[in-house]
């Protein structure tokens, strides 16, 4: 049930607009929410294990995953080392482990990454919330959320947006 609900929330977030290679998608999860649990602690590397084969099998390689740690790392991003250094990104000094980083975040470090780094901050394109763990700080301006068919994965709440340009200029001003 969570690969099908985490299936049908990223196909309608990349169905809701264009998409365009080097877009960046920032994904945050608490898999003690998604069990069902309100309280933030280590869970299953099994359920995340299921949420990110299925972030892989969707999401294009031409789109730039990072993955957000929990509190204790200061809501830092795991990316691809290439695309921070591409990018100039400010990495720090810490790895993820279940206990500070969270489940969801040591299990990606570990295992989806080729060459992971923690970075402090980004401007992501398009974002998902699972577990309403706060990305907003890592979307570009200005997010507009989506509303979602299915706005649950397990028992965890799950928002996303996809950012668009500013709408400058006034009345007479027109736009794309």
């Amino acid at each position: 049930m969570v690969r099908e609900q985490t299936r049908s929330i990223l196909t309608q977030l990349l169905e809701a607009g264009t998409w365009r290679k080097g877009m960046t998608l920032v994904v945050s999860c608490s898999i003690g929410r998604v069990e069902g649990r309100r309280e933030d602690s280590t869970g299953d590397p099994e359920l995340a294990r299921a949420i990110l084969d299925t972030l892989r099998s969707v999401i294009s390689p031409d789109i730039n995953l990072a993955v957000q740690c929990c509190e204790h790392l200061n809501r830092a991003l795991i990316v691809e080392r290439e695309f921070a250094e591409n990018c100039r990104l400010e990495p720090v000094t810490a790895v993820p482990v279940p206990e500070a980083g969270g489940t969801f975040a040591a299990l990606a470090y570990k295992e989806y990454f080729s060459d992971p780094v923690l970075v402090s901050a980004i401007q992501g394109d398009m974002g998902i919330d699972i577990g309403l763990t706060m990305i907003g700080m890592h979307l570009r301006p200005v997010p507009k959320p989506l509303l979602l068919d299915t706005e649950m994965i397990g028992g965890a709440r799950v928002v996303a947006a996809r950012c668009r340009p500013r709408l400058i200029g006034g009345a007479r001003a027109h736009y794309e």
